[in-house]
């Protein structure tokens, strides 16, 4: 790093950025593995979207309590014991549609692991990144994920081919452990701030607050111990804050329900091969990871410029890429080809993905100090959406069996794609009304 002369947080955001890749490599993969695996074992729709919708109960129970730990005794340790958890678990468990019970044990485990992640790297970034990078950093962590998806669907089904549904799990066990000799070696926590603007911001400085006595110790050259005094029903009460947690539920749901049923839409609603789709299958997450840094490099230049405000960039871009997500979700079971389908989800992805440097970034701009907390309660409604969402789109699929006799018609999709597109443009009125750009925690 020395050597490079690179900034220490840029390598914080980039060892962030491969956190991400990594983690939704994990998850399509499993989607992907156990598919296959499923279907050849002849596991219903229904008990399909049950055993990939389990990750995410264990996901949602480790949101908040992983934003706390993250204030409490650090990001940087937090986020590296996740991912030693859930790297074991994947190389220790076998892949067995049959073996149900265990299945769900591992998904759960794999769930609350991974659910410290993202309030982990939000209490990182809010301590390392200055206010006029975030948009951009933020941005480009979070698009780790859909290069990870994309990624994931380009190589996988081919690995699942030639190795084995198995040999998913090694490699996604293999990656984990690798990212955590990097993060262990790279990673530091952050010197704080000498400068008075930025340390305003909560940026370079411990995010939990110190009370009077302690501040007094401190300005004595004592020391002091960090008293967490988290406004824990200001938080819950807050509208700005609602307004980010309906778009992450949003946001997520459609996420979710495309990355764990893509693959049988692509199966069964249009009755293509997977392997034989090539580089296709890809797009929509690669349009997500391009269309992710093109939202946070926009958001910083119109704030840094002072073309608009803070709070009306973010509702800018919120609104847009909703708005165009929901148009494009509505009209995906129209297409019946593979180009008419990979067009709509890629569109839909990355004007979602687009919207992020909207709602995403918002827990910084309002709550810098409480950060992880934040992002904590407001994944934990994206983890929701994806319970809701996968589950249910498993039941509904199983009922279109019925009624149709199988997959293949566009009435059986429908209304699969229809309830997000929906559900964004409700979250693109809520945000208008409720977010807002200015700190609001101190």
């Amino acid at each position: 790093m020395r050597g490079w002369n690179i900034p220490r947080r840029y390598w914080i955001v980039i060892l962030t950025f491969v956190c991400t890749c990594v983690c939704y490599i994990e998850r399509v993969g499993f989607s992907i593995a156990y598919t296959i695996a499923a279907d050849a074992a002849g596991v219903n729709q229904s008990s399909k979207g049950t055993i990939l919708s389990t990750f995410y109960y264990g996901y949602a129970c480790s949101q908040v309590p992983g934003g706390w730990a993250a204030q409490k005794f650090g990001g940087r340790k937090v986020l590296l014991l996740s991912f030693l958890l859930w790297s074991s678990t994947c190389f220790l468990i076998p892949l067995d549609p049959n073996r149900v019970v265990l299945l769900v044990v591992a998904r759960l485990l794999v769930g609350v692991a991974q659910g410290f992640i993202f309030p982990s790297i939000h209490t990182v970034l809010a301590q390392w990144v200055p206010p006029h990078e975030r948009s951009r950093s933020v941005s480009l962590t979070t698009s780790g994920m859909y290069l990870g998806a994309a990624m994931g669907m380009l190589v996988l089904p081919s690995l699942v081919k030639f190795k084995g549904p198995q040999s998913v799990f090694l490699a996604e066990a293999i990656l984990g452990l690798s990212w955590s000799v990097l993060w262990l070696r790279f990673a530091s926590d952050p010197p704080r701030s000498e400068h008075p603007k930025a340390t305003a911001a909560g940026f370079g400085e411990s995010l939990l607050p110190l009370k009077a006595s302690q501040k007094a110790k401190m300005e004595n050259g004592g020391t002091a111990v960090r008293t967490a005094r988290i406004p824990w029903k200001r938080i819950f009460v807050s509208l700005p804050i609602w307004a980010i947690v309906v778009n992450n539920f949003t946001f997520h749901y459609a996420l979710y329900v495309l990355m764990n049923w893509l693959p049988t839409y692509f199966e069964q609603g249009l009755q293509l091969s997977l392997q034989e789709m090539g580089s296709s299958k890809m797009m929509p997450y690669f349009n997500m990871f391009i269309f992710s840094n093109i939202g946070g490099v926009v958001a910083d230049h119109l704030i840094t410029k002072r073309i608009l405000s803070v709070t009306r960039t973010r509702k800018l871009l919120n609104t847009v890429g909703f708005l165009v997500a929901s148009l494009a979700l509505i009209a995906l079971p129209i297409f019946r080809t593979s180009g008419g389908a990979v067009f709509c989800s890629s569109v839909a992805l990355g004007f979602l993905a687009l919207g992020r440097a909207g709602f995403a970034v918002n827990h910084m701009d309002i709550a810098p100090r409480y950060a992880g907390i934040v992002m904590g309660v407001s994944n934990t409604a994206g983890t929701l959406a994806g319970i809701i969402g996968v589950d249910l789109t498993g039941k509904i699929l199983e009922a279109a069996t019925t009624t149709y006799s199988d997959l293949s018609s566009p009435e059986s999709w429908r209304s699969v794609f229809v309830i997000p597109g929906l559900l964004c443009i409700f979250s693109t009125f809520v945000f208008l009304l409720f977010s807002t750009g200015e700190r609001i925690f101190d």
